[in-house]
This record gives C-alpha cells, structure tokens and sequence, in this order.
C-alpha cells in the first residue's frame, strides 16, 4: 500500500470526485484530503457541498474546490471540465450516479435516461476529458464506480444495472490501453453500502445471500488501496467470496433469476 507522500506523487496533487458531497463520495473527498490531496467536490446541490469543503480545508489543511453541476447535462460537465482547467488533476473518481428502483415497464422513462446520462454519459464523457490529461502529465489515476449489479442482470434494476456493466467493462478497457502511459484505472465494485442514496431505496432484510452492509469509509478505503494493482475491485470479504462462488458455479440464467429473486425480495410490493 502506498504511503500518503506516495500516493499524492503519482495521484495528486488534485483530485476531482464527482458525486462528491455525500455517502461513498463524500468519504472519497474525506479520504483523499487525509492524505493531503487537494479536492474539487462536484455535486448537483450547493448544501452540503459546501460544508463539507470548508470541513476537509479545515481539518486537513488541503485546497478545495466546488462545482455545482447536473452530471447528466452537456452544460454539467462542461462546468466540471472549465472549472478544473488551471488545476493539476491527477485523480478522477466518477462516483455520481443515479438509481430508481422499480419495475421496468413502472419506472419513468425520464429515469432511464437519467440513469444513462448520469452512469454512462457522465463518466464517459469526464474519462475522455481527464485521460487526456492524465496521459500527457505520465502519471495519474482513474476511479469508476461500478456496483456488484453491473456483473449480471437483476429483476427491478435493470436500468441501473445495465448502466454499472457499460462503467464496469469502460474501466477494464481503459485500463488495458493507459497503462503504458502511467496512468491507473480501476472498476470498484460496492455491494450494499450504508450510504443515504441507499437507504432511501428502503430495502428489506433478506436471508438470500445476504452480506454485511458495509460502511462507507471501510470500502473507500479498499478502493483506494486497489488503484494501480488490477482492473477491478469489488468491495468487502463476504462480497468477494459470494461472487467467487456464485460466477464460477452457476449458469448464467440460474444467476440472473437467483439475482432477481434477491432483489424482488429485498422491494417486496413494489
């Protein structure tokens, strides 16, 4: 594992998190301003953004930065790009998403493409951006979160599943190509994370294939510690010993209807 003065000279020294105010996201900005990285904060909402910002530069002595954008619009993420053109990025995580649980057919047509725009659109689009630049410095690093959902189909997110696989099969592919050219990439893979976006969804215990909720800093942490050592990292001990089993050991159609059964458990009568 790298040391913070190491970590900062191949990642830092600023690092731009989209969906950087709350939950997994808010915990990559507390994570890197530990070490002494420099944050720009990208959330759609100006509270608590900010707050956390005047926090991180409080506590941890680091320069931040503040963008307030709408990660599914060509104006967003233009904002992200002119906002961090006189910064010396060497770390992008794109972990802005958006997720609407529900019944294909019941879910909003806006949503889906909403789920697109943000999960694939955004992270492609801020990839293309940062590489660039990543590659002319010959240094840096590339975080896409992805979600155990992006390995096979599931029953009431399709959508959100759908789009986890196109970051998830992005971030390998950009790992493969930029290597040569210094810069890391990696697909992390969280499963249920105790984060506000997820519990807002109000899941329901369930005894299938049930795994520990993991707390937010416990997996930031392992995603941090897995950048440069693969392309892809999924969250956890209990998650990584399920997936092991249940790829290697089950066709995929029994996967996709024993995924599915979990889900429709855990939003029974929706």
């Amino acid at each position: 594992m790298l040391s913070d003065s190491e970590f900062r000279a191949r990642y830092g020294p600023w690092a731009v998190v989209a969906g950087g105010s709350l939950g997994m996201g808010a915990e990559y900005s507390r994570q890197l301003a530990r070490s002494g990285v420099h944050v720009v904060l990208v959330a759609e909402a100006t509270e608590p953004l900010g707050t956390l910002a005047a926090r991180l530069a409080a506590d941890h002595g680091v320069e931040t930065r503040t963008v307030v954008a709408d990660l599914a619009t060509v104006e967003g993420l233009a904002c992200v790009e002119s906002a961090t053109g006189d910064l010396d990025v060497g770390l992008l995580v794109y972990n802005a998403a958006h997720s609407v649980v529900g019944r294909f057919l019941e879910v909003a047509r806006a949503e889906k493409l909403r789920m697109l725009d943000v999960n694939c659109r955004g992270a492609l689009v801020l990839c293309d951006h940062f590489a660039r630049r990543l590659v002319a410095r010959g240094r840096g690093g590339i975080v896409l979160v992805s979600s155990l959902s992006g390995f096979q189909g599931h029953a009431m997110v399709g959508t959100y599943a759908a789009t986890k696989a196109f970051d998830l099969v992005l971030a390998e592919s950009l790992w493969a190509e930029l290597a040569a050219d210094g810069v890391d990439v990696l697909a992390f893979c969280p499963g249920a994370t105790r984060t506000p976006n997820f519990l807002a969804t109000d899941p329901r215990p369930t005894g299938l294939l049930s795994a520990p909720l993991m707390e937010p800093a416990d997996a930031v942490a392992e995603a941090l510690a897995a950048l440069g050592r693969g392309p892809t990292a999924i969250a956890g001990r209990a998650n990584r010993a399920s997936a092991f089993v249940l790829h290697r050991l089950l066709p995929r159609r029994m996967l996709v209807r024993l995924m599915s059964r979990v889900t429709r458990a855990m939003y029974a009568g929706r």
